[in-house]
């Protein structure tokens, strides 16, 4: 009985050729130990991510305004590189990396059209401590 000779021939996937995106957005997550930042287009796919941890830093210094510098000019190299001229940034939480971030991105010579503040507020807050019986 013949036995069949199977080839291991591997499936190439067909690379996507790098998209142009003129104008996207940018959420920045600025909390107090990292800083994500996160690139979209306008349909709200991500393109491009990055942390303060992803870049390098460990401990206390992620939660550096530097470090999150460092972030944001990684993510808005890629966006230069993708043809990226304008941006929205929003920004969430109360980390240190809030200003810093949208330092950076200015220097980074994007035109920034706009910038949210997104970070939630509750509207009750968590429940009372019980009244005080004397």
């Amino acid at each position: 009985m013949a036995k069949k000779v199977q080839t291991n021939k591997a499936k190439t996937a067909k690379k996507a050729a790098p998209r142009q995106v003129s104008s996207g957005r940018f959420y920045v997550t600025a909390t107090f130990n990292n800083t994500l930042v996160t690139l979209t287009d306008h349909l709200g796919n991500a393109v491009a991510w990055s942390s303060s941890g992803a870049s390098g830093f460990k401990g206390a210094r992620k939660s550096t305004p530097y470090a999150a510098i460092t972030a944001v000019s990684e993510v808005a190299n890629k966006a230069r590189e993708l043809g990226m001229t304008s941006a929205e940034v929003y920004i969430k939480g109360p980390g240190p990396g809030r200003d810093a971030s949208i330092r950076a991105l200015r220097n980074a010579g994007l035109n920034i059209t706009m910038i949210a503040d997104v970070t939630p507020v509750p509207y009750n807050g968590p429940r009372a401590k019980k009244k005080r019986r004397v």
